[in-house]
């Protein structure tokens, strides 16, 4: 993995770059892995290259619900950057790929450091919740097949190609 990839690493000046960087491996990201549940605590943030993770909530005897995605343009663990330990949702890798992977005291004790990557991480929590509350409205308030549609497309933005797995 020789070039960055992730959006979110590449906004962060050169030096604050490296020095992330330099604390991160670089992993496969296997369809259908189960990277976090919910109430665990958080042992570590993942910033996807390629592929991408489904956000994923409990309904409470129903199936599971998918409130998001997470590919290149961020980061799974973003309750990491609000000081909070333990997740609060599933995450399951819906498109194989790459991530850099950060164990979450090591990204904590970044996150102290650098101002920059402070403000990075501030503006994408913003995007998320955003994401968030509109696959919430969605979800509620469109048919299927407008639901199916808005799927297909993030799937598609995330994993960068006109074809991709996809079960049932």
């Amino acid at each position: 993995m020789t070039a960055v990839e992730n959006h979110l690493i590449e906004l962060l000046p050169a030096k604050d770059r490296r020095r992330f960087l330099a604390i991160c491996e670089p992993i496969p990201l296997i369809l259908a892995d189960v990277l976090c549940s919910p109430g665990e605590y958080t042992r570590y943030a993942y910033f996807p290259t390629e592929g991408f993770i489904s956000l994923l909530t409990l309904t409470g005897g129903s199936p599971e619900l998918e409130v998001g995605m997470v590919g290149r343009e961020g980061m799974l663990g973003a309750q990491i950057v609000l000081g909070v330990g333990t997740t609060p949702l599933r995450a399951v890798v819906q498109g194989a790929g790459t991530a850099w992977r950060v164990d979450a005291g090591a990204f904590r004790k970044e996150l102290e450091r650098s101002v920059a990557l402070q403000r990075v991480l501030s503006r994408y929590l913003y995007v998320l919740m955003a994401q968030l509350t509109t696959s919430a409205a969605c979800l509620r308030f469109h048919q299927i097949g407008p639901r199916l549609a808005r799927w297909l497309l993030m799937s598609q933005d995330r994993a960068h190609c006109d074809s991709f797995r996809v079960t049932h």
